[in-house]
């Protein structure tokens, strides 16, 4: 087993339900071998055989025992600064150590690389794990509902200091290409105005929100919530190539799209605007409840596939049921925010402006 990518809370949830189920179903002992720190251990061979004292009480722990990296997926099959074939060693170690299978916990790059490794011959079966919640072919990932749960509080608690000083508040949510996270986190903490990636915004509606709000909101307007996706960008922007887009943001002299909006909001309509970026505390801490059920059921019936010798799939949730997707259909494809939703459609009729 390895985890791969961004960490997040529920992955040693999962690594221990897929322990206790293959131990359960299978009918000789099995051997259990945990890379450290992602692919890198599969390359350089660093690992550690797994006890059952590894698992014991660690449903709870956020984070990963195994340790995690980013190892991306354009440079995969480029040699490191030794030289050394990534792919091939990977390939390598996993005969030297005549595994049976490799089970992967990772995102969207990582799923492409476990589908690279399947594709070259490795008996591969991944996991759903992100706080973005964009894999595609699974309705959820694990992760992505402690994930909500850290960003709505993050957004609960600006509230009393926001009506306090009658400002406008900006809560930069995590989610740079699909805004899963900041719309769920929006809703639930009762932002008035959602930014996201798949719904480039216009600065004039925004401005228009902000100052007519005293006429349509329970508050008065005395303040306003903004939970903007850090890859929120403006229709003006989405014009651009993406080679024009990345110069603009190296040359730009804010650290993010939320204070350039903060920026601006000020200037139009002489509000305070503040920033709050919860940043890395949305990956922290322990899964909450229902992460844990989650990781249960996708551990399992991982451990499921894995004794059962069904190989090359990504396990995934479709319709409250645990079902198995092909690697090569789900790596590569970003599951998006779909601006013609049900979800958006609810939450405008309770008066939430996306910016558009």
């Amino acid at each position: 087993m390895l985890t791969s990518g961004g960490d997040c809370q529920a992955l040693n949830a999962t690594m221990r339900a897929i322990y206790k189920s293959v131990r359960h179903a299978a009918d000789e002992p099995v051997e259990f071998y945990g890379f450290e720190d992602g692919y890198k251990g599969l390359m350089y061979g660093k690992y550690r055989i797994l006890q059952q004292s590894d698992f014991n009480g660690i449903l709870t722990i956020g984070g990963t025992i195994l340790g995690t990296s980013r190892v991306p997926f354009k440079k995969i099959r480029k040699p490191d600064e030794n030289g050394i074939d990534k792919v091939k060693a990977m390939k390598h170690t996993y005969k030297q150590l005549d595994l049976d299978c490799l089970v992967v916990l990772g995102g969207n790059g990582s799923i492409k690389t476990a589908n690279l490794l399947s594709e070259e011959g490795l008996n591969v079966v991944a996991m759903p794990k992100t706080i973005d919640n964009d894999l595609w072919g699974t309705d959820m990932t694990f992760g992505f509902q402690s994930a909500v749960d850290i960003a709505t509080r993050a957004i609960d608690e600006i509230h009393t200091t926001a009506s306090s000083h009658g400002r406008v508040f900006i809560v930069e949510i995590m989610g740079h290409k699909t805004g899963w996270l900041p719309l769920n986190a929006g809703i639930a903490g009762g932002a008035d105005i959602i930014l996201l990636p798949e719904i480039p915004y216009d600065l004039d509606k925004i401005i228009d929100v902000i100052e007519n709000k005293k006429t349509t909101n329970l508050n008065g307007g005395r303040f306003m919530i903004l939970a903007v996706a850090e890859g929120a960008i403006s229709k003006e922007d989405a014009k651009l190539t993406k080679k024009e887009y990345k110069e603009k943001l190296k040359n730009s002299p804010y650290p993010s799209v939320s204070y350039e909006l903060a920026a601006q909001i000020e200037e139009r309509t002489g509000r305070e605007v503040r920033v709050t970026v919860p940043g890395h505390t949305q990956r922290g801490g322990a899964p909450d409840a229902y992460d844990r059920v989650f990781a249960s059921r996708v551990g399992a019936a991982g451990g499921r596939m894995i004794v059962k010798g069904e190989y090359g799939y990504m396990v995934a949730y479709k319709n409250r049921e645990m079902v198995k997707v092909p690697l090569k259909e789900a790596a590569g494809k970003l599951k998006l925010v779909d601006p013609n939703s049900s979800i958006i459609g609810e939450a405008k009729l309770i008066g939430i402006s996306f910016g558009d």
